[in-house]
């Protein structure tokens, strides 16, 4: 599994440490704003076996995320698979970080090695993303990063109960753009 680096960030495989503090954020309802109920710590524990089991599937995944000069762990961001059920296939881009590394330019940091992988190592000939249409700072990274939205590509996720979590917006970015 390749491990990417950036100035400031390294994007890794998950380690048992990791497992507390990712806990703590998915059970934090503003981290879970866009994303549903808080989990609870067997769900999230969960959650990272299927990252893990993703990563040794096909080689790339949602990688943890921890800050170069400290080693802190702030969450993740990756490459995955678009969920079943969507009316959409292909790759997404996404990141979830622990309230104390919003605003830091973390996610986009991210993000950029995250395409830069797809592009350069996954030879994708493009990369989507995925957010509910009221994930403004969601939105907001997606731009930064050179991905744009076509309103026509907008759609309700039908795994989302009705309410806020279920209008979506999609981002892409062919890798032509980046080249």
């Amino acid at each position: 599994m390749a491990e990417l680096r950036t100035d400031r960030l390294i994007l890794r495989r998950w380690e048992d440490s990791d497992l507390e503090p990712w806990a703590a954020m998915n059970a934090d309802p503003e981290v879970r704003e866009h994303l549903g109920d808080p989990l609870t710590r067997e769900q999230s524990d969960a959650s990272v076996a299927r990252f893990q089991a993703g990563f040794a599937q096909r080689g790339y995944g949602w990688w943890a995320v921890e800050v170069r000069a400290t080693g802190e762990f702030i969450g993740f961001a990756g490459l995955d698979q678009v969920d079943d059920g969507l009316p959409f296939t292909g790759i997404e881009i996404g990141w979830r970080l622990a309230r104390s590394a919003w605003g830091h330019g973390y996610a986009t940091e991210a993000a950029l090695a995250g395409l830069a992988f797809g592009f350069e190592t996954l030879d994708l000939p493009e990369i989507l993303a995925v957010t509910t249409a009221t994930n403004l700072r969601s939105q907001a990274v997606m731009r930064r990063i050179g991905m744009t939205r076509d309103p026509a590509d907008d759609f309700d996720d039908p795994t989302a109960p009705e309410g806020p979590l279920r209008p979506n917006v999609l981002y892409r970015i062919a890798r032509s753009a980046r080249i």
